[in-house]
C-alpha cells in the first residue's frame, strides 16, 4: 500500500464510509494480491459494518499469510469481545501483546474484560504490563512497535537518537541492546546491559538480557555468575529459577538444572515452557525416554506449543500417531500460532509425514516452514559469495608466507568445519569417545572474533573483511590464539586436545591458520544432494538462514566446495576431508586415518562411540548414541521429484 493509497483510505474510514473504503480496499488487492495491510483494514471496516463473520474470516486469511502480523490479533479479539466470546477475546488480545508489546488497546481491553469476571490477579498483571508501557516515552513505545514488525534499523535508529537526549535512561539502553542482538552486534549488546545494570543493579529484566547475550557469547561462567546473583535477588520468582537453570545447562550441569526446573514445576505445576526446557536438558544429557515424557506432559496442557512437537521430531527416533497429526493439523487450522510456533508444527508434520512415507506432503510442510523462516531473514546468497571470493584474494601464497611463524603455536584445537548434516557430530562423537580429546559443542569464538574485525574496519570501504585481516599484526594474531584458548577453556575436561564443531568455521580456514597454526582442521564432506536436502529438512536454532530455500543451499554448496578447494590449495596437507559415505562403507579405516591425521593412538573405545554418554547438543543427538547404520544415506531419493531447482544447481544428472 502506497502513501497515497493509505492518506485515502484512512479520508474514508475517518467519514466512516466504510462500505466505501472496502470497494478501495479491493481494488488494492485486486492489484497487490493479499497484502496484509489491505487484508487488515478490510476487516476493520467489516467489523464496523457488523459482519464480524466474514471479518473473523479475513482476519484467519491474514494470519495464515503473516503470522506476526500483531495487530491482526488485536482486531480478532475486538471481534471475539463484539461477539460475547469472552476467553477466545482474552487469547486473541494476549497473543497481540505477545508479538507486540505497544499496543495498549490489547492490553485495555484484557483488563475490561478480566474485571467484568472477578478475575482480578490476572487483570492486575495485565494493568502492570500496561502500566510499563505508559511509562516509556513515546519515542521507546515507537522503538517497541518497530521492532515488533522486524524494522530493526529503524528501531535502532529512533532508539540511538533518544540515547542521544537522555544518555542514561535504562529502559531505551535495554531496548538498544535487545536491537544489536537481533543485528548481531553482540559486544555492543554486552556493554549497553553493564552500562544500564551499573545505573539499575535490581532491573529484572536487564539482568534476564544480560544472560541472554552472555550466553550468545560463550560466557558461560559469567553467565552462571550473573544468573545466580539474579536467583539470589528474586529466589522465589520462577522465571529467575529458569534463567538459572539454563545457565547450568550450558555449563554441563544437568542435574542441578533439572532440579531447578523442578522447582519452577512445583510452583507453576505443568507450565510447558518449563517441561519443553526440562525436556532438552533430559535428552541432551542422554535422558531420552524421560525427555519425551517431559515434552509430552508440556503438549497434554497444551496442545498449540510447537516447540515440543518440534522437539519430539528432533528426537529423529520419535513416531508421531494419527492423533499427533491431527492435533497439529487442527493448530494450523485454527490460525493462533505465533510465526515461531508456526514454523515448528511445519517442521514437525513435515518428519511425520516423512516417517508414514507420504513424501509429497512432508515435503510440502518441509518447504512451508522455510518459506516462513526465510520471510524472516535477512540472507542474501550473493553477498556471502562475494566474500568467499574475496578470501582468495587476500590469502595469497605470498601472504600465507609472510606470515608463517605467527599466531599461538598450541596444537590443541581440533575443529571440524563443513556444512550441517554432513556428519560432523559423528565425527565429534569419534573423536570425543578418545581419551586424549575432550568433545564440547559448536563453539562461535572464531565467528565472534571475525566479528570484531569486521566491527574494526574503516569506513573509508577499503579494509573490509577479509582484507583486514591482513592489517593485524603480529602481536594481534598471537593475542587472538591465545585470547581463543582462554576463552574455550570452560569448555574442556583436561585432555589434551578439544574439539570445536562449528560448521561455518569453514569459511574462516585463513584466519584460523594464522592465530592457530598448528590447530588440525577436518572438513566433514557428503554427497551433495544428501547433504543439501539434509539441511533444508533440519530446522537450526540460529546461524544457518542458507538453509531456508533450496536455491541458497544449492548456490551455498556449491561456494563452500569452491573455498575448500581453495583452503586445501593454499595449506597442502593441512586440512584433512572426511567423506560421510566412505566412513559409513568403511568404517574402522577411516576411523585409523582420522586418528593417525590427529596424532592420535588407536583407541577400541573410538570405534565404539555409541556408548559415550557425553552431553550432545546437536540434532544428531540421537542417531550418535546408536551404532554406525547406512539407512540414511540415500534418504533424499524419496523427495527428488520435487527437488529440481537444487539438481540444476547442483549439475546433478
Amino acid at each position: 500500500m502506497t502513501p497515497v493509497d493509505q492518506k485515502t483510505l484512512e479520508q474514508l474510514m475517518r467519514s466512516q464510509n466504510f462500505s466505501g473504503a472496502i470497494e478501495f480496499i479491493d481494488t488494492l488487492l485486486a492489484r497487490d494480491g493479499d497484502e496484509p495491510d489491505c487484508l487488515y483494514f478490510r476487516a476493520v471496516c467489516l467489523r464496523y459494518l457488523g459482519n464480524i463473520d466474514l471479518a473473523l474470516q479475513v482476519l484467519h486469511q491474514l494470519k495464515m499469510r503473516s503470522p506476526g502480523y500483531s495487530r491482526a490479533f488485536q482486531e480478532e479479539g475486538h471481534c471475539f469481545k463484539k461477539l460475547g466470546q469472552f476467553d477466545q477475546a482474552l487469547s486473541a488480545y494476549a497473543k497481540a501483546c505477545q508479538l507486540n508489546p505497544a499496543l495498549h488497546a490489547s492490553y485495555n481491553a484484557q483488563i475490561e474484560i478480566l474485571r467484568s469476571q472477578s478475575r482480578f490477579d490476572q487483570a492486575n498483571a495485565v494493568q502492570a504490563q500496561l502500566h510499563y508501557l505508559q511509562q516509556q516515552p513515546k519515542a521507546l513505545q515507537g522503538v517497541l512497535d518497530l521492532m515488533s514488525q522486524g524494522k530493526w534499523l529503524k528501531a535502532e535508529k529512533l532508539c540511538r537518537q533518544f540515547l542521544q537526549r537522555y544518555p542514561k535512561h535504562v529502559e531505551a539502553m535495554r531496548l538498544l541492546a535487545e536491537v544489536g542482538v537481533q543485528l548481531g552486534v553482540l559486544d555492543d549488546a554486552e556493554f549497553l546491559l553493564e552500562s544500564a545494570l551499573i545505573f539499575e543493579p535490581d532491573n529484572f529484566l536487564v539482568h534476564r538480557d544480560s544472560i541472554q547475550v552472555l550466553r550468545k557469547r560463550q560466557k558461560f561462567a559469567k553467565a552462571l555468575e550473573q544468573a545466580k546473583t539474579l536467583w539470589e535477588k528474586f529466589s522465589d520468582n520462577p522465571q529467575a529459577q529458569s534463567i538459572y537453570a539454563i545457565e547450568f545447562m550450558q555449563t554441563g550441569d544437568y542435574q542441578k538444572a533439572i532440579d531447578l526446573f523442578d522447582q519452577v514445576l512445583t510452583t507453576l505445576p505443568n507450565e510447558p515452557i518449563t517441561l519443553t526446557s526440562k525436556g532438552h536438558a533430559l535428552k541432551t544429557w542422554g535422558r531420552t525416554e524421560s525427555a519425551i515424557e517431559s515434552y509430552r506432559q508440556a503438549l497434554a496442557v497444551k496442545p498449540a506449543h510447537g516447540e515440543a512437537w518440534y522437539a519430539l521430531a528432533n528426537l529423529k527416533t520419535v513416531q508421531f500417531s494419527g492423533d499427533d497429526i491431527d492435533q497439529m493439523l487442527m493448530q494450523l487450522q485454527s490460525g493462533d500460532l505465533g510465526p515461531a510456533e508456526l514454523v515448528y508444527v511445519y517442521f514437525a508434520l513435515g518428519k511425520a509425514f516423512e516417517d508414514n512415507k507420504d513424501f509429497e506432503k512432508s515435503f510440502y510442510y518441509y518447504e512451508q516452514g522455510n518459506t516462513l523462516k526465510k520471510l524472516q531473514s535477512r540472507y542474501q546468497a550473493d553477498q556471502i559469495t562475494e566474500e568467499f571470493q574475496q578470501q582468495k584474494l587476500v590469502f595469497t601464497n605470498e601472504f600465507i608466507q609472510s606470515r608463517k611463524g605467527y599466531g599461538c603455536l598450541k596444537p590443541d584445537p581440533i575443529f571440524i568445519v563443513g556444512l550441517p548434516r554432513a556428519g560432523s557430530t559423528l565425527l565429534e562423537q569419534i573423536l570425543a569417545s578418545h581419551s586424549q580429546v575432550d568433545g564440547t559443542l559448536e563453539l562461535p569464538n572464531i565467528l565472534s572474533l571475525v566479528h570484531r574485525i569486521r566491527r574494526g574496519e574503516s569506513r573509508d570501504g577499503g579494509n573490509h573483511y577479509p582484507h583486514a585481516i591482513t592489517h593485524l599484526s603480529p602481536e594481534q594474531l598471537t593475542e587472538f590464539g591465545e585470547e581463543y584458548l582462554r576463552d574455550t577453556q570452560i569448555h574442556r575436561q583436561g585432555a589434551a586436545y578439544f574439539i570445536d564443531k562449528m560448521p561455518n568455521n569453514f569459511r574462516h580456514i585463513g584466519l584460523i591458520k594464522l592465530i592457530l597454526p598448528n590447530a588440525k582442521i577436518i572438513d566433514a564432506g557428503r554427497e551433495p544432494m544428501a547433504c543439501c536436502f539434509s539441511g533444508f529438512k533440519q530446522l537450526f536454532a540460529e546461524g544457518q538462514e542458507f538453509s531456508y530455500s533450496l536455491k541458497d543451499i544449492g548456490q551455498y554448496y556449491r561456494d563452500y566446495e569452491d573455498l575448500m578447494a581453495f583452503w586445501q590449495a593454499q595449506f597442502p596437507g593441512e586440512i584433512l576431508q572426511v567423506n560421510y559415505e566412505e566412513v559409513v562403507d568403511d568404517f574402522e579405516n577411516q576411523v585409523r586415518r582420522l586418528l593417525n591425521y590427529c596424532g592420535l593412538e588407536f583407541e577400541q573405545s573410538c570405534l565404539d562411540f555409541y556408548k559415550n554418554k557425553r552431553a550432545v547438543r546437536t540434532a544428531s543427538s540421537e542417531q550418535v548414541r546408536q551404532p554406525i547404520y547406512k539407512s540414511g544415506v540415500d534418504q533424499w531419493r524419496h523427495y527428488e521429484p520435487f527437488l529440481q531447482p537444487l539438481k540444476e544447481l547442483l549439475n546433478y544428472r
